[in-house]
């Protein structure tokens, strides 16, 4: 096999990575340009230039201090998009703390597992996010938290401290201690934990560094040409990486806007956080952008700012593409690729591409990065243009699972190769195709979903003797979670019963909109199940032959 032939590629780049910690790279972007705005919270009606945040995040991080905080210290954050979020993002990292990302929509049984698993002895967390009330739900689980010493409460209810008090305590500290303990940090420090749905059952932590995310965010960016002072509208949430690696730290790695339109994803609010702020991109995942395309007042909207973006999360529709260059003005937009253990975006189109390689492929490899398709029996490299697993290796590969090595070791080979478990293809030009999975992920508007998570939950219901879930496609969100189940003798369940029974312990997007009830599951013969086999079934007992043929990339 020639040097050519094989699907393995390198990005070159003209420029070197950046070999700073979080917290000193914020330092220099904000010395170089004080005036220049940072942040803008429009539901909060919050704005902070850079040196105002700069002078926000000093006085969150000496406040941290002051509550006795340690280097390595993990410090949980739960909550929806707000500018404290953001505060706290960059001052645990100039502490050295490690941030513990607590997704919005985890339910009382997720939240206890992330903050007893990762040790969290800080969480930092709102009073309440639409129907949930956070304070409440902390207060069941914290008897089972045994390293949870202060929660920190961001606007009122029920906690330890109130936000205003919290910063208060920065007084009992000095300048010069927190410009001790920051330069003490070292770039390649754990930073941060974000937890991913496991295939035995139980999240796993991936843990990034400062050297991960500062420059795979600063990549992200590079490769759509921001510019300092170019504004991006940030819906997507902040405790996914598309938030606060590829939104919040590319933005101030380049010296530009970060827009926060609202709490949560509101397509009247992104559109009118696009026209009001004058944004030149916007991030979203397919669903995001099919929102705000149908919406009825979309056309009164002036989005002719906008030039590009990033679309992923989950396949993405080529027609969608197609109408966000046509209608949101969005000639350069991106499409990227990757996963939470890449820190996260592996591969990106580019804003020159031609529209057909944008709508069609998830692009090349990014720079600094090394990618090859192997062959998942044998792990050699397999030519050009045939299927294989993606392998990742480079500055963007985690530090590996929280407290799980066995996992760590099955995901990062001795060569440093990170497994994705993801299907793809390359062609000759380097352009790479996400054709499948090996694992049973489930994509669901942008939430990366493992069935056997949810199948283990569904075991606990009464009536269930045995239970396989599986993906199905959706126009709206991409993949739908449909569940097969095998009812004990002389039991019945119906499809919202079974909803009634998840709602509340597991978040919203787990929860099952198809069930079938069966007395068997197609197997092997060697009693291995096939989960393509129940796939076909459902497409055709569901009706869902049209949506498996929307293409996408």
């Amino acid at each position: 096999m020639s040097p050519t032939s094989g699907s393995y590629v390198s990005g070159p780049s003209t420029e070197p990575l950046i070999g700073e910690t979080i917290g000193d790279n914020l330092d220099r972007v904000a010395g170089a340009q004080p005036d220049r705005i940072c942040l803008i919270s429009r539901h909060q009606q919050l704005r902070y230039t850079y040196g105002e945040f700069l002078d926000a995040v000093n006085q969150c991080a000496r406040a941290f201090l002051a509550l006795g905080v340690e280097r390595g210290d993990r410090v949980g954050i739960w909550s929806p998009n707000r500018a404290e979020w953001a505060i706290v993002q960059y001052a645990t990292a100039k502490i050295g703390a490690i941030l513990v990302n607590v997704n919005p929509a985890y339910r009382t049984s997720e939240v206890e597992y992330a903050l007893r698993h990762s040790g969290a002895s800080v969480l930092v967390t709102a009073a309440t996010f639409k129907r949930s009330n956070y304070a409440e739900m902390i207060a069941q689980v914290r008897p089972n938290l045994a390293d949870l010493g202060t929660v920190i409460v961001l606007d009122g209810g029920d906690g330890d401290v109130s936000w205003r008090r919290f910063l208060d305590g920065a007084a009992r500290t000095t300048p010069h201690d927190l410009r001790d303990r920051q330069g003490a940090l070292q770039f390649d420090d754990a930073i941060n934990i974000q937890y991913t749905s496991g295939t035995t059952g139980f999240p796993k932590g991936a843990t990034l560094s400062h050297h991960n995310i500062l420059n795979n965010a600063y990549c992200v960016t590079g490769v759509q040409g921001l510019q300092p002072g170019d504004r991006l509208c940030v819906p997507v949430p902040l405790y996914h990486c598309f938030g606060m690696v590829m939104g919040n730290l590319g933005c101030t790695t380049r010296g530009a806007t970060i827009v926060y339109p609202d709490d949560a994803f509101d397509p009247a609010a992104t559109l009118a956080a696009i026209q009001d702020e004058g944004c030149v991109a916007v991030y979203g995942v397919p669903t995001m952008f099919i929102a705000m395309l149908d919406h009825p007042d979309f056309a009164q909207y002036d989005l002719s700012s906008l030039r590009t973006g990033v679309m992923a999360g989950s396949p993405c529709p080529v027609e969608i593409m197609k109408r966000v260059v046509a209608d949101m003005h969005m000639e350069e937009v991106t499409i990227c690729y990757g996963m939470t253990e890449t820190s996260p975006v592996s591969f990106q189109s580019r804003t020159a591409d031609p529209l057909e390689r944008r709508v069609s492929t998830v692009g090349r490899v990014h720079p600094h990065v090394e990618c090859k398709i192997v062959d998942p029996e044998s792990g050699a490299v397999v030519p050009r243009g045939t299927p294989g697993e993606l392998c990742s290796r480079g500055y963007l590969v985690m530090l590996g699972y929280w407290n799980d090595a066995e996992a760590t070791r099955k995901a990062i080979d001795p060569a440093g190769w990170m497994h994705t478990g993801d299907l793809a293809v390359m062609d000759d030009d380097g352009y790479a195709n996400i054709v499948g999975r090996i694992k049973d992920m489930i994509i669901r508007g942008g939430e990366n979903i493992y069935p056997r998570e949810i199948e283990e939950f569904l075991y606990t219901h009464p009536a269930i003797a045995d239970v396989y879930v599986i993906g199905l496609p959706d126009q709206r969100y991409g993949e739908e979670i449909c569940a097969w189940v095998r009812l004990r003798e002389g039991r019945s369940l119906t499809l919202d019963e079974l909803r009634d029974f998840c709602q509340g312990k597991i978040a919203h997007y787990k929860i099952p909109r198809y069930m079938k009830v069966t007395d068997e599951f197609p197997m092997t013969v060697t009693g291995k199940i096939q989960k393509y086999k129940m796939r076909e079934r459902s497409l055709e007992e569901f009706g869902l032959q049209e949506a498996d043929k929307v293409g996408t990339a």
